[in-house]
């Protein structure tokens, strides 16, 4: 049970628990929400529960809620229950632009909390549409709402239950005159291309010291209209999940904007150039200062490197980053993988010229507890599968996890990489997944769906 439940449970029982339950301690941040495996829903299941809650125990502990977490059905009520004089921050979850606008233009929240208290706001957005484009603009249009009504916002975070559902924006400026915000110092959300980057940091925030954005693509901009220093600018960090051909003539131009950086997280992937140059980051786009002070304190062990080669392609990849990592992908990850753990990464592919044994998708669920979407390509055979079937041990494998994971792509791999995944000697799926595979390799392994231990 959440701290909200075990409010709902124990208050009014006696004397003792009541001063437990109202400790501030206990009652700083409260979390109407759960999360399922893809969403998340209201913890009351009936309006009686919410009821009592709002009528009797809200008004009691009123002064001491510093934060809510709130789902869309119940937030007004929660909102309009009592008055908040300590309340700076909300979670507002599975919102859509009726609720929003429900909510934002409620006269009595509108004068009160939200002008004059919140400063930090976390959503998540309810992506029930018929057309991605059609996601974007409901999107786009409720951070509009949000700028708009919360005009003392110093912190906006876009987020989701999984990233299938991520809600990302588009932009125009024409569509949106009023997209701006005098006070906003920390931006965390998904947008759609290069261009949207550039719009967000064409003057419209000028407070702005921390962005964080992940793109789906980076191309050439349409045109650049604000080319001018970005100084208050102090975080940066974009993320892609497509490589891109033009860092050079992209990214480092925007890097240079950026006079007093002092953090930057490049989490991109480059092709047909040369490899970023960590020397020329700390040379001519950071501070030196700022980039030697930071590393006074930063462990040697901290900055993870390596290099694979890949003869029959006759390619190569380096890999350069800071441990822990914030990055939501991990691509191309090799055998040579050095391990550690990556909670925020949720997108990953697998990619070797040399076979993958069982051993190494017990190391990489270990690695990444939350993958949501995984591919593997590889089509070498697994050298272990024959010693394990010569002693009819295959039973007795360590089976391999996954809690979170809801997309496979095994097209491009040899067949006992379908093994390692449909058969539930190796692999325990926790839910439902959407499996990308191709048909004929898919009746091979499964001897038309006759073969035992299939998922």
């Amino acid at each position: 049970m959440n701290n909200v439940e075990v409010l709902y449970s124990l208050k009014g029982v006696n004397q003792r628990l009541n001063k437990l339950v109202q400790d501030s301690t206990f009652t700083s941040r409260l979390t109407f929400v759960k999360r399922c495996s893809d969403n998340f829903f209201d913890v009351f299941p009936c309006n009686m529960m919410l009821n009592r809650f709002c009528l009797q125990i809200l008004p009691e502990v009123h002064d001491k809620i510093k934060w809510l977490d709130l789902e869309s059905s119940s937030m007004r009520n929660v909102l309009c229950a009592t008055d908040y004089p300590n309340l700076y921050g909300l979670g507002l979850y599975n919102i859509n632009e009726e609720s929003a606008r429900c909510l934002f233009t409620d006269e009595t929240l509108l004068f009160g909390i939200f002008k004059n208290q919140i400063r930090t706001l976390f959503i998540t957005i309810d992506n029930n549409h018929d057309s991605y484009e059609e996601m974007e603009l409901s999107a786009t249009r409720i951070i509009n709402y949000i700028l708009n009504v919360f005009t003392g916002l110093i912190y906006l975070k876009l987020h989701e239950s999984l990233y299938k559902n991520c809600a990302r924006l588009l932009f125009d400026d024409e569509f949106l005159p009023t997209f701006r915000s005098s006070t906003l110092l920390k931006l965390n959300i998904r947008i759609q291309c290069f261009d949207d980057c550039l719009y967000l940091l064409d003057g419209r925030f000028s407070q702005l010291h921390t962005l964080c954005v992940d793109l789906v693509h980076i191309n050439r901009p349409h045109e650049i209209k604000n080319q001018g220093d970005l100084p208050n600018l102090k975080c940066f960090s974009p993320s892609c999940n497509l490589a891109i051909s033009f860092y050079d003539e992209l990214i480092l131009p925007l890097l240079y904007r950026m006079s007093n950086l002092e953090q930057l997280g490049l989490y991109i992937e480059t092709v047909n150039t040369t490899l970023i140059d960590g020397n020329h980051l700390k040379r001519d786009v950071i501070n030196p200062e700022d980039i030697q002070r930071t590393f006074v304190d930063f462990p040697k062990k901290n900055i993870i490197s390596n290099v694979d080669y890949f003869p029959e392609a006759k390619q190569s990849q380096c890999r350069i980053y800071s441990y822990p990592s914030f990055t939501p992908y991990y691509n191309n990850i090799t055998n040579n993988f050095p391990g550690g753990l990556f909670q925020y990464v949720r997108v990953i592919s697998l990619y070797d010229e040399y076979p993958f044994e069982h051993e190494f998708f017990i190391r990489i669920q270990k690695s990444f507890p939350f993958i949501e979407e995984l591919t593997v390509i590889n089509y070498k055979s697994q050298n272990e599968k024959q010693s394990y079937e010569s002693i009819n041990d295959s039973q007795n494998l360590s089976l391999v996890e996954y809690s979170f994971l809801n997309e496979i792509a095994i097209v491009r791999v040899h067949d006992h990489y379908i093994e390692q995944f449909l058969f539930n000697t190796k692999t325990y799926l926790h839910n439902n997944v959407l499996l990308h595979i191709n048909y004929e390799s898919l009746q091979r392994v499964t001897q038309f769906y006759k073969r035992k231990y299939a998922n």
